[in-house]
């Protein structure tokens, strides 16, 4: 196979790989950020201690995560169906890519969260703070550069989950390798497909963590007391207008 006849397959395999991982992150992200951060509010001695709760939510992100891939996929096929009226092709790939993302990153989120200084959280309750304020002021600002890492990590789970979803119909890069690198033995594509895969993997990693890092030195610089100030003359604001 020439390189002419190789381009339109790959551009078509990229643009279907892109769109599958773009649709399937904003969904896990959407639905991962907002049930991570309740798992750490509702865990014994959060802001919303509700064990029960935490542990149902708990167990469903624990069964989503523990199941493989390729399973998940199968075990939704219906669902799948009823959602966009068909079991393949790239947009009833999304399905099952974005529900098999939202338990991965909501652990992710919550491991994130965990990691922020409590003094901050009782500074702001101490001034009066709601828990949306503490969500919204505390918790995301200083878990952000934790959060961008982990969508990082996310996205490129996700590319790892869309070539799987190619080999039963999906789409994408996994598609067109087992089409042609397996079943046609055309090991050159194969190995172009590989090295694609490698290449955008990379470029992600890389600006995820230059992202990370460029947001954790200025949280450094800027230290926790302009924040707290920045609380405390909302609070002010607040009292006053009131």
């Amino acid at each position: 196979m020439t390189w002419s006849e190789m381009q339109p397959l790959l551009s078509q395999a990229c643009s279907e790989t892109l769109s599958m991982v773009l649709w399937s992150t904003l969904i896990a992200v959407a639905v991962g950020l907002p049930l991570g951060i309740l798992l750490v509010l509702t865990d014994r001695g959060g802001l919303l201690q509700n064990v029960v709760a935490n542990k149902v939510i708990g167990q469903i992100v624990n069964i989503g995560r523990s199941m493989p891939f390729i399973i998940l996929m199968v075990a939704l096929m219906s669902f799948t169906r009823w959602v966009t009226g068909t079991t393949i092709g790239t947009t009833a790939a999304i399905v099952p890519l974005a529900i098999g993302g939202i338990p991965f990153f909501a652990r992710l989120v919550e491991t994130a969260v965990r990691e922020v200084d409590n003094g901050l959280v009782e500074a702001v309750q101490a001034m009066g703070g709601n828990t949306w304020t503490i969500v919204r002021k505390v918790l995301v600002p200083e878990a952000l550069p934790s959060l961008i890492a982990s969508t990082t990590t996310t996205i490129i789970a996700l590319i790892g989950y869309s070539a799987m979803a190619g080999t039963v119909g999906g789409g994408g890069l996994g598609d067109l390798a087992v089409r042609y690198g397996y079943q046609r033995f055309e090991t050159q594509l194969m190995w172009i497909t590989v090295a694609v895969l490698a290449v955008v993997i990379s470029l992600i990693q890389f600006a995820g963590d230059y992202a990370a890092r460029s947001l954790h030195k200025r949280g450094a610089r800027s230290g926790p007391a302009p924040k707290l100030r920045l609380l405390k003359t909302e609070e002010t604001d607040l009292g006053k207008a009131a």
